[in-house]
């Protein structure tokens, strides 16, 4: 117990790296997977083939296999960034496929004369769904993008590779001093799963206060 409570701070830093990666992830995942799923669900077949395309893609890459090539493979070709701005974007983009099929279920699961109502007032396409299909559909996916939130939290971990010292590099590195791995990493696990019952928490209660009556 020591050796964790005398690297406190050194944990803590690491912990406050990855609660920065979780929410600027989350939130980029969040753009970017509504966008993809207004592709997803256009008229043209083409956009829908991309955002099809873009999904099977990041759902079949691992993220560390991303994250390594972005970190090594994007400074050859001319851009630079900091690692762990790299690290955000990557995570990012790879979340939004999974925030863009939960977002997609929750457009299905809007009743289709919603949509055709909107098309009767004169709405657009994309008028139409964000003004009256994204609202009621975000309303259905509450808990499945909460669940999303805290497998980002998790994965941010991954970080670590393209040296990013996030929570769990952090007590690595702490271990490699003391050589105590049970109080360090349980303190570190414990971090995590408070991280994730705090999302769970909130997005349960969301969920009850915009529940849709059908």
């Amino acid at each position: 117990m020591s050796a964790l409570l005398d690297h406190l701070p050194e944990l803590w830093q690491g912990l406050l790296v990855t609660l920065q990666l979780t929410v600027a992830s989350f939130a980029g995942a969040a753009v970017a997977g509504t966008v993809i799923t207004a592709l997803r669900v256009s008229p043209v077949a083409v956009l829908r083939l991309l955002g099809t395309a873009y999904v099977e893609t990041f759902q079949n890459l691992p993220l560390l296999v991303l994250l390594v090539l972005a970190f090594f493979g994007l400074p050859e070709i001319g851009i630079k960034a900091e690692p762990l701005t790299t690290a955000i974007v990557v995570i990012a983009l790879y979340e939004a496929a999974y925030v863009a099929e939960a977002l997609r279920s929750g457009v299905n699961a809007v009743a289709r004369g919603q949509g055709e109502a909107a098309r009767a007032l004169g709405l657009t396409f994309g008028q139409s769904l964000r003004h009256v299909i994204l609202p009621q559909a975000l309303r259905t996916v509450v808990q499945p993008l909460g669940n999303i939130f805290i497998a980002t939290t998790m994965n941010t971990a991954l970080a670590g590779a393209v040296s990013v010292v996030e929570l769990t590099t952090a007590a690595n590195r702490v271990n490699l001093v003391e050589a105590q791995p049970i109080p360090i990493f349980v303190g570190a696990g414990l971090a995590y799963a408070l991280i994730a019952a705090c999302a769970g928490f909130v997005t349960g209660r969301l969920e009850r206060r915009l529940v849709m009556v059908r």
